[in-house]
């Protein structure tokens, strides 16, 4: 076993309330082996409970940010239809976890995102590529079609070119991803950091409690029909205004001064 393989799946960094996690098996393309998939999950739970997090920054080491499922171990278990159940329900699982987290989660996308690495940028809040970043569902190159990443990927983005990236498997651009709703940006590489810290710092600024429930609330109105989404909204809003946050902050646009928020 090699140093590499003996290193956490996941490391962490926090400045602040910004917290960085960073896949860590950059010299495979980190991909989202049955243990960094637990690592990353297990790293997700522990910071929605950590009370200073406010904002997560989802990044990758090495070349690329991740290239998806790890095809040496689904492929050393084809024939196990269990173990491949468990695999995709715990991956299942982890990706829905990012939507329900009480902060946000930006990516930080450099290299390559491809296939369940390019799902995991989908459910993420924020995205930032570097130019020379590519996204891909290939799949169907080797026969095995994306079908759990294009449950995120079709959130993003809009149903001909997502099924253009499925029917091919060909990449796209960092410039393409954003152009199309996966990304939020796409940068020079050598701003990739200082874009992403400029979301991080600004969100991290803000009231943890009234993001999480607005955070919360957005994903929720968002499968309903118009008149239940505005219900949800709408009592949504009327919590948000009895918070001392809200309060707090009226007063200090009122009164012309920096809020400072009670969950500090």
């Amino acid at each position: 076993m090699s140093l590499a393989d003996e290193s956490p799946h996941v490391l962490e960094s926090r400045e602040g309330g910004i917290l960085t996690l960073t896949l860590n098996r950059g010299s495979r393309f980190n991909p989202l082996s049955r243990a960094m998939i637990d690592a990353l999950d297990a790293a997700l739970v522990a910071a929605a409970a950590d009370s200073r997090v406010r904002v997560i920054v989802l990044a990758g080491a090495g070349r690329g940010f991740s290239a998806g499922h790890d095809l040496k171990e689904m492929r050393a278990h084809a024939g196990d239809a269990a173990w491949q159940h468990e695999l995709f329900g715990r991956c299942n699982s982890m990706m829905q976890r990012i939507p329900g987290l009480p902060v946000p989660v930006i990516a930080r996308v450099h290299g390559i995102a491809t296939a369940a690495g390019c799902q995991l940028v989908s459910m993420c809040d924020l995205a930032v590529a570097a130019e020379t970043a590519t996204f891909a569902l290939p799949g169907v190159n080797i026969g095995v079609f994306c079908s759990t990443p294009a449950v995120g990927v079709a959130r993003n983005v809009a149903r001909k070119h997502v099924m253009e990236m499925l029917l091919t498997g060909d990449a796209i651009t960092a410039a393409e991803a954003a152009s199309r709703g996966l990304v939020n940006r796409a940068v020079p590489a050598d701003q990739l950091d200082a874009t992403v810290q400029h979301y991080a710092v600004r969100i991290a600024a803000r009231s943890r409690k009234v993001i999480g429930l607005g955070k919360q609330t957005f994903y929720a109105q968002s499968g309903r029909s118009l008149e239940s989404a505005y219900e949800l909204a709408g009592a949504a809003m009327a919590c948000n205004l009895g918070y001392e946050d809200a309060i707090e902050g009226m007063d200090a646009f009122l009164g012309k001064r920096a809020p400072e928020w009670h969950d500090r």
